[in-house]
C-alpha cells in the first residue's frame, strides 16, 4: 500500500512567523544599545529613559486593545500586513526626531503598533497546527524574540559606530519591508492555500474542538471573554511575567556597563550569549509538552507540569549579582537561563490560549492578555524601577538596585503558576456557543 504524506507547508507559515517576531524584536531592542550615546546627545537621566520605555509599553497596552478584536475580524493576512507595515515606518521614523519628547512619541507609534505580532502570529498557529504542534510551532517563532535581540547587539553598536545612530534605526527599521513582500505572496488560509494538501488539511483539523461549530465570522466582545477562569489565567499569567522579559530587553545592557564597564562594540558577546540561549530555551519549551502529549499525556498535564518545570529554572537568577562579583560570565550565564526559561514558558502560556479558546477568539484573548502583560511592565517600571531601581542607582547603591530586580525576577513564574493552577486546573476548554 502506498503511504500517504501529511504535507509539510504548515512550517513554511511557522517560518514567516519566525521571520515577523524576529524583525519585531529587533526594532524595539535598538534604543537599549543606543542608551549611552542617546543619553549624552539629549541629556537624558536614567528616569527619562524610563519614562520612554514607559511611553512604549502604554502604547503597546492600547494597541493591544484594538489589534486582537480587528485581526480576529479582518483576517491574520490583512491586519498582520497592517501591522507589520505600521510598526516598521514608526521604527525608521527616530531617526527622523531630534528631542526627547520626539523619542517618546515614536516610540509610542512603534509600540502601539508592534502590538499585533502576536495576536496574529497565535491565531495564525491556531489556524495552522494541530494542538499538539502548537508549543512546538510556537517555541520556534517566539524563538524570533532571541534573534531579534541577538542580531541587533552584534549589528547597531556597529552600525552607528560607522555611520550614526540614525541609520542604525533606518536600517534595522526597513528589514519589516522585506518581509511584507514574502507575506503577501506566499500567505493565504489553509483551506484556500494551493500549496496545502488535502493530507495535510486534514491533519492541521483533526482536532476534536473543529467538530464544534464555531461562532465563524463573529466578533466575541471582551466583555464575554472576561467572565471566563480560562481568560483570567491567561491574564494573569502574562501580567506578571512579561514584565520580567521587558527588564531584561530594555535594561541588560546597562546591567554589564554600569556593573563591568562594558559599552559600545564590546557589549554585543554577553548580550548576544544571553540570547542565544533564550532561543535554545524556546524551541526546547515547545519540544516537551509535545513530547509528553505524543506519550498519550493530558494535553492540560503535559502544559502545566512544563511550565512548572520552566519557572523553577528561573529562581537561580537571584544569585546574579552575587555571581557577577566573582566572574561577570557567571552572571550573563545565570541571567541567561532565566531569559532562556522565560522563553519556554512564553511558548506555552501562549498556547493555553488555543488550548482553552476556539480558534474565532484566539486573536481577541491574547490581545487581552497582552494588554495586561504590557500594563504589568509599566507598573514594573513606575512602582519599581522609577521608585527602588533610580533611587538605588542615584545614590551609588547600583548592587542594591539589581538585587532588588533579580529578586522579583526569580519569584514572579512560581507566583503565577500556582495562580493559573487554581484558576484552570485542568484548563478545561471554553464553549462560546
Amino acid at each position: 500500500m502506498k503511504k500517504t504524506t501529511t504535507g509539510n507547508y504548515r512550517w513554511v507559515i511557522c517560518a514567516l512567523l519566525f521571520f515577523a517576531t524576529t524583525v519585531n524584536y529587533l526594532d524595539r531592542a535598538v534604543i537599549s544599545l543606543l542608551k549611552s550615546t542617546l543619553s549624552k546627545e539629549f541629556k537624558w537621566t536614567d528616569g527619562d529613559y524610563a519614562n520612554i520605555e514607559i511611553a512604549f509599553k502604554l502604547a503597546y497596552s492600547l494597541g493591544l486593545i484594538t489589534a486582537g478584536g480587528i485581526i480576529d475580524k479582518v483576517g491574520t493576512k490583512i491586519g498582520y500586513f497592517m501591522s507589520t507595515l505600521l510598526w516598521s515606518l514608526s521604527a525608521v521614523g527616530h531617526a527622523l526626531v531630534s528631542s526627547t519628547f520626539g523619542f517618546g512619541f515614536v516610540r509610542s507609534a512603534l509600540g502601539f503598533s508592534e502590538a499585533g505580532n502576536f495576536p496574529a502570529a497565535i491565531k495564525t498557529v491556531a489556524e495552522w497546527f494541530p494542538k499538539k504542534e502548537r508549543a512546538f510551532a510556537t517555541g520556534i517563532f517566539n524563538s524570533g524574540t532571541n534573534v531579534g535581540a541577538i542580531v541587533a547587539p552584534l549589528t547597531v553598536p556597529f552600525i552607528a559606530s560607522a555611520w550614526g545612530w540614525k541609520w542604525a534605526f533606518i536600517i534595522t527599521g526597513s528589514t519589516g519591508f522585506i518581509w511584507l513582500i514574502f507575506w503577501y505572496f506566499f500567505y493565504q488560509s489553509p483551506s484556500k492555500h494551493k500549496y496545502v494538501t488535502q493530507n495535510e488539511l486534514d491533519y492541521i483539523n483533526n482536532d476534536p474542538e473543529n467538530s464544534v461549530p464555531e461562532i465563524a465570522q463573529q466578533k466575541i466582545a471582551w466583555g464575554k471573554l472576561l467572565q471566563f477562569r480560562q481568560t483570567w489565567a491567561f491574564v494573569v499569567g502574562k501580567f506578571l511575567t512579561d514584565p520580567i522579559w521587558w527588564f531584561y530587553l530594555f535594561w541588560l545592557p546597562d546591567f554589564l556597563e554600569s556593573q563591568y564597564g562594558i559599552k559600545g562594540t564590546a557589549i554585543a558577546l554577553p548580550v548576544a550569549f544571553v540570547y542565544t540561549m533564550s532561543t535554545v530555551g524556546s524551541i526546547a519549551g515547545g519540544w516537551l509538552p509535545m513530547s509528553l502529549i505524543r506519550k498519550n499525556w493530558p494535553t492540560f498535564k503535559a502544559r502545566k507540569t512544563s511550565m512548572f518545570i520552566y519557572a523553577l529554572f528561573v529562581i537561580p537568577i537571584v544569585f546574579a549579582q552575587f555571581l557577577g562579583g566573582i566572574n561577570m560570565w557567571l552572571a550573563v550565564i545565570v541571567i541567561g537561563i532565566a531569559a532562556s526559561a522565560h522563553q519556554a514558558w512564553s511558548a506555552n502560556i501562549f498556547t493555553t490560549v488555543s488550548d482553552m479558546f476556539p480558534k474565532n477568539s484566539v486573536g481577541s484573548v491574547t490581545g487581552i492578555g497582552g494588554m495586561f502583560g504590557s500594563l504589568g511592565g509599566v507598573l514594573f517600571s513606575l512602582f519599581v524601577q522609577k521608585n527602588l531601581f533610580v533611587y538605588y542607582r542615584s545614590i551609588h547603591k547600583i548592587e542594591v538596585a539589581y538585587y532588588i530586580m533579580f529578586f522579583v525576577c526569580g519569584g514572579a513564574y512560581l507566583l503565577a503558576w500556582l495562580i493559573m493552577h487554581f484558576l484552570v486546573p485542568k484548563m478545561k476548554p471554553v464553549r462560546l456557543d
